[in-house]
């Protein structure tokens, strides 16, 4: 349904469901495991009878503190105000950001949750799909897969990496950090020998290695001729803007950080203190759509391009929005079930492109029968 009078579109009351899909098994990367992949459809319905629904996230212990936070603060703030004061909604939320004596990011999980909701429903309501509405002209982008986890054989590892030739996305994001630089470099050259010369690598240490681990990786790899497009996350926590500056300096490979900033203050030092070259804030961690498009501005400032962690369904409106843009991400279909699965129609994917739907909003279409099947 779509509605004709921009400036009379209240909010009634915000709807949430969680999702829980057991994974075949255990995903291991250099710090951290997932035996689930998670999600939380967030509705917004209103008084004019527009309703917005997405899904978004991966958490998944702290689902419930997270729709406890939707439920309890965020749709009080929101309810009755008007839709297209999208600012005006974001800025009623964040006063349940101002609680010092619990996890903030948990709010901003939420507030991200709501935030992409109230979107899907401006989209709606003028018929148009969102990466229209925030002014972008192309409909495709490159793909890349996220894999190589650890605990698999070599003719795992392998098989692996056939099978994202089968999905035909561009490229894929390796997973490294977890053991030495020198055993990392061995499972990376399997997955080079078996994808092949046109086959684009990333690796993403996910903050696994220390500054001279992470240099000693790219000179390896180097050495071998392997051609790295980026490296994510190289460095630990601890010291992150410096090091990920200096991975960029010693080894001149393009940096890639901001999936952990939840914050637009976070991106903001990443970026000026030249740490990144490509900045993949992630919206439904960060504050929603609404935070990721400042950050992309803030970048495009300074000539950083963007990208986006995971979360391809709302990720491709807001990369196809901007022209300082990378790739749309997404997983094996064992690693997450719920994007292959979880909407009516299949993804767009053909030789390394991934077409958006226009379709009002994000296009998202839902299985009932789906949600039904994992919902928590």
């Amino acid at each position: 349904m779509s509605f004709q009078k921009p400036g009379s579109l209240t909010v009634e009351r915000v709807e949430t469901e969680a999702i829980r899909v057991p994974l075949d098994q255990v995903y291991r990367g250099s710090k951290y495991k997932m035996e689930n992949r998670c999600t939380i459809i967030t509705r917004i319905y209103t008084h004019q009878g527009v309703i917005g629904e997405v899904y978004s996230g991966d958490t998944d212990e702290e689902q419930p503190v997270i729709r406890k936070i939707i439920h309890d603060e965020l749709a009080p703030a929101i309810e009755g105000k008007d839709i297209f004061d999208i600012e005006g909604c974001w800025e009623a939320m964040k006063p349940a950001t101002y609680d010092i004596l619990r996890d903030r990011n948990m709010v901003m999980q939420a507030i991200s949750a709501v935030d992409a909701a109230l979107w899907d429903t401006f989209g709606k309501a003028l018929d148009m799909p969102l990466y229209r509405l925030w002014g972008g002209a192309k409909k495709q982008l490159p793909i890349i897969a996220i894999g190589g986890y650890y605990g698999q054989t070599d003719t795992e590892l392998a098989q692996e990496i056939e099978s994202y030739l089968d999905y035909q996305v561009i490229g894929m994001k390796f997973k490294i950090g977890g053991v030495t630089p020198q055993e990392d470099l061995h499972r990376l050259q399997i997955a080079v020998d078996t994808a092949g010369s046109d086959f684009r690598f990333m690796v993403d240490a996910n903050q696994g290695y220390d500054l001279w681990q992470a240099i000693e990786f790219v000179r390896l790899a180097q050495d071998a001729g392997i051609k790295l497009h980026w490296f994510e996350e190289p460095v630990r926590w601890y010291n992150d803007r410096r090091w990920l500056k200096d991975v960029r300096l010693a080894t001149g490979i393009p940096v890639t950080a901001g999936q952990s900033a939840y914050s637009l203050d976070s991106v903001r030092d990443l970026i000026t203190e030249g740490s990144i070259d490509y900045c993949n804030f992630d919206a439904s961690w960060a504050g929603g759509p609404t935070m990721w498009r400042k950050a992309a501005s803030i970048a495009y400032a300074f000539g950083v391009d963007m990208a986006h962690h995971e979360e391809a369904q709302v990720a491709a409106h807001l990369l196809a929005s901007i022209s300082n843009t990378s790739y749309v991400e997404c997983f094996h279909k064992n690693r997450d079930p719920i994007f292959w699965h979880i909407q009516t129609e299949a993804p767009d994917i053909k030789d390394g492109i991934y077409t958006i739907s226009d379709r009002p909003g994000f296009g998202i279409q839902l299985d009932a029968d789906y949600i039904a099947r994992y919902r928590v």
